[in-house]
């Protein structure tokens, strides 16, 4: 067997690696720099494009991490100590009286000369309503110091964050109502082929309902762009070539079939004469004809058409891509090892991505992983990685790709 985590040869094919890096040095050297300001609460999904410094310490004061009693160490001598005042949350406390203690709720400022709290279940309450505490108690203990969490001038969240429910509350712990970000990415969708009809009209002879677009429209919605649909275009050079050619106003175009070599492939034609191909024939199963180009300027990739092999491409590929141009800066896929369910008995020449769920801890994959199925993604939870070059015994580890990952 070739040893995990070692990529085998794929010949005169791209290898997947070398795939994306060169997609990620194009994104930088295109990046989206117009920015907008919005409210706090219209930014999930958006990438930041300013730092986010903390302009206050939090917690602003030390305050008490549970319900108990405020009170000095050094004053507690086994004599029951009177309760000199109670601090709920939101209220300012008085210095703490020498010798006695301060009922204190959670998140309560602590008193000035109290340097201890005790949890209630440690305290007994006496019947002159002292309080006598039962445990050992040390300096600090249960306190939240002031700039716990951040201090002013810190920097929270650096350029090129993708800010999610999390980043939004982290900004509004700070005060913050409004972000900078950088503007949606814009994005064309369009598929090829006469074969291709719309979900909703009556099949023809050798006709298929395009799934596609349906598909990646939703997706690039999920990551926060705004989607062109450019419909379907038929197998005809003429028509592609104006097509192509009123989409002038996007950041990229991503298609849908036609980018292999075949007569019929237009689109790969079209490239090849008014643009650039820079690449195509991918050591990546399924998904080897992608293509990214240009085509007077504007960023294509072009997806190939069966169902299986754009979701996968888009998921490790395009997506990063498009993450790349607005600045973020980890954009691969989560990745982690987990034992295979299977055997995989034929090495291939290229890097195969299984669809595949976890069961029991272990991967294991549909059973029919043909590239124009799509119904084994949505039976997955996730891509199972197969190397170059490698056989698999059950219990041989493989790389597991979630697919909630990717989708948003």
């Amino acid at each position: 067997m070739n040893p995990a985590g070692k990529p085998g040869k794929t010949g005169s094919l791209m290898a997947v690696e070398v795939a994306l890096a060169r997609l990620l040095e194009m994104a930088e050297a295109s990046p989206i720099r117009e920015r907008e300001r919005l409210p706090l609460a219209q930014v999930e999904g958006r990438v930041l494009a300013e730092d986010l410094i903390s302009t206050l310490d939090l917690p602003p004061w030390p305050n008490s991490a549970m319900d108990g009693y405020a009170l000095r160490v050094a004053d507690w001598t086994g004599t029951p100590l009177v309760v000199s005042q109670k601090i709920f949350a939101g209220q300012a406390p008085e210095p703490l009286k020498p010798g006695t203690c301060a009922r204190i709720f959670t998140g309560a400022p602590v008193p000035a000369g109290a340097d201890c709290v005790e949890m209630q279940e440690n305290a007994e309450v006496q019947a002159d309503e002292r309080v006598r505490f039962t445990e050992a108690m040390a300096v600090g203990q249960n306190i939240r110091p002031q700039g716990q969490e951040t201090t002013v001038g810190e920097l929270i969240l650096s350029v090129g964050t993708r800010l999610g429910p999390i980043e939004q509350g982290l900004a509004a712990s700070l005060g913050r109502a409004e972000l900078e970000v950088i503007r949606k990415v814009r994005v064309a969708v369009l598929s090829t082929g006469d074969e291709l009809i719309e979900p909703g009209q009556a099949l023809g002879p050798g006709q298929i309902y395009n799934s596609n677009r349906v598909l990646l429209c939703s997706w690039l919605q999920r990551l926060g762009y705004e989607v062109i649909d450019a419909g379907i275009l038929p197998d005809n050079l003429e028509t592609t070539r104006a097509r192509l050619g009123e989409l002038k106003d996007v950041d990229l175009i991503l298609s849908t079939g036609g980018v292999s070599v075949g007569e019929a492939d237009f689109l790969g034609i079209a490239l090849r004469e008014e643009g650039e191909l820079t690449l195509w024939k991918l050591g990546i199963k399924p998904g080897k004809p992608l293509t990214f180009g240009h085509f007077r300027g504007v960023p294509v990739i072009g997806l190939p058409g069966n169902p299986a092999s754009t979701l996968v491409t888009f998921a490790l590929l395009a997506r990063p891509y498009l993450l790349r141009r607005q600045g973020v800066k980890a954009v691969e896929p989560l990745k982690f090892q987990v034992p295979a369910g299977f055997d995989w008995p034929k090495p291939g020449n290229r890097r195969e991505y299984l669809r595949g769920r976890l069961e029991n801890g272990r991967a294991i994959i549909y059973k029919n992983q043909s590239s124009g199925v799509l119904r084994s993604a949505a039976w997955a939870d996730g891509l199972v990685e197969v190397l170059e070059d490698r056989t698999l015994i059950e219990g041989d580890f493989v790389g597991f790709i979630p697919l909630s990952d990717v989708l948003g």
